[in-house]
């Protein structure tokens, strides 16, 4: 069996990021994944301006403690200064121009107005040259790169868009991913529970993380434990479709059907790796039916075997199929990203495959362990903060550092 990492660059190596493109307002681009370069069309800022409320002054007129300068002129944000004469301050306030002959800021906590006085100011420090002063250009320069192809559109990034006067932007088209979930003892919420059965927790989880990466999420619903259905279904996925996941069926006993109905309809490149929870792994492709090129990943959708148990389905989409799914989008951060951790815990029954521990910060900085490791028990994960990556073989003691997978960074 492949380890978790080669496992994951097999994926990787494999998915191409989608070509298609399409302009859309700054606002709506939220989530998207930007498809090309875009250049500031202004200097930001497009002015030297002050960044504290106070007076615009020459430092040669202020070198000695408590200066009392005239109260030439009063700038608002939004107003342009007059030329600052010698012996002269200028009333500024946050984010308006810093006046011509002005080279510093003193905030109005460092300034006293004399008793008596309506249009003097004292100057109680020694302002240096450029203080409280905001550069023009100092963030973009007009015609330079603001955002980069690849980059994940958050609402940072629109702000930037938005200070380099962009209304629009380029960006990937959504990743097309058809879901379905295999098991005749499923129900869901709502109906019956059949005898023996249980209610499929699957197709709430999986679908909610397609929807938080900002997928068009297609759900196929529970299909029947039979080769032909599987078969019929993995045709119909195929249609309009970059990637086909599934959830359940991917294991080995006579009642598991995935594997022989997407070698009959495409192929399997991988099955099973050395995780745990998520053994039963599946990654391959299944051709379009219905596309009459022949060869190549066009006529192809990608397809991903997740196992059916709850939290082994959360844990492998977290783990392969999100960085895949990025991958697709275009998106340059694929891999997901651990962090050095103290374990407040002991798991000493170290396994020969590698471990994700579903773990909680504690209020001393450290790391709580869920006491249930259970594939099948998803609260396991409700209850987490994210997860440990324990190499195989490795035991854990208190103290000791381990490598932290927070579930933040991997939702969206």
């Amino acid at each position: 069996m492949l380890t978790a990492q080669q496992a994951l660059d097999h994926l990787l190596s494999h998915a191409k990021s989608v070509v298609e493109s399409e302009s859309l307002p700054t606002q709506a681009a939220l989530g998207r994944v930007l498809a090309q370069n875009v250049n500031s069309l202004v200097d930001v800022p497009p002015l030297d301006n002050t960044s504290m409320d106070g007076y615009a002054v020459r430092t040669a007129d202020t070198q000695n403690l408590g200066s009392i300068l005239k109260i030439a002129q009063r700038i608002p944000a939004g107003s342009v200064g007059t030329q600052l004469e010698p012996g002269t301050a200028a009333r500024i306030f946050t984010g308006a121009p810093i006046p011509p002959g002005a080279d510093a800021v003193v905030m109005q906590e460092d300034c006293a107005i004399p008793e008596g006085s309506t249009d003097q100011v004292q100057v109680n420090t020694a302002p240096i040259s450029g203080q409280w002063v905001r550069r023009r250009g100092e963030d973009l320069t007009a015609g330079e790169t603001a955002l980069v192809a690849g980059t994940f559109l958050r609402p940072q990034e629109l702000g930037v868009a938005a200070s380099a006067g962009l209304t629009h932007l380029h960006v990937k088209r959504r990743v097309k991913v058809a879901a379905f979930f295999t098991g005749d003892e499923l129900s869901l919420p709502g109906e019956p529970l059949k005898p023996g059965g249980i209610y499929n927790s699957n197709r709430d989880t999986l679908l909610a993380c397609l929807k938080s990466l900002g997928c068009d999420a297609t759900d196929f619903g529970i299909v029947p434990d039979n080769l032909q259905a599987t078969r019929e279904t993995l045709r119909n996925a195929s249609r309009d479709h970059d990637l086909i996941i599934t959830s359940g069926g991917v294991s080995v006993g006579e009642e598991d059907h995935i594997k022989p109905a997407v070698t009959a309809e495409g192929r399997l490149d991988l099955w099973q790796i050395a995780i745990k929870p998520g053994k039963p792994l599946a990654f391959g492709a299944v051709r379009k039916s219905d596309n009459l090129k022949t060869g190549g990943a066009e006529a192809e959708a990608w397809f991903i075997g997740l196992p059916g148990n709850p939290v082994s389905s959360f844990v492998t989409f977290l783990l392969f199929v999100r960085p895949f799914i990025l991958k697709l989008q275009g998106r340059d951060a694929c891999s997901p990203q651990s962090y050095p951790m103290r374990a407040d815990f002991d798991w000493l029954k170290a396994d020969r495959r590698n471990e994700f521990l579903r773990v909680k910060i504690n209020a001393q900085g450290g790391l709580d362990l869920f006491p249930n490791q259970s594939s099948g028990v998803l609260t396991s994960a409700s209850w987490g903060d994210g997860l440990v990556d324990c190499p195989p073989n490795q035991a854990v003691q208190s103290g000791d550092m381990v490598n932290y997978i927070p579930f933040n960074a991997l939702l969206g």
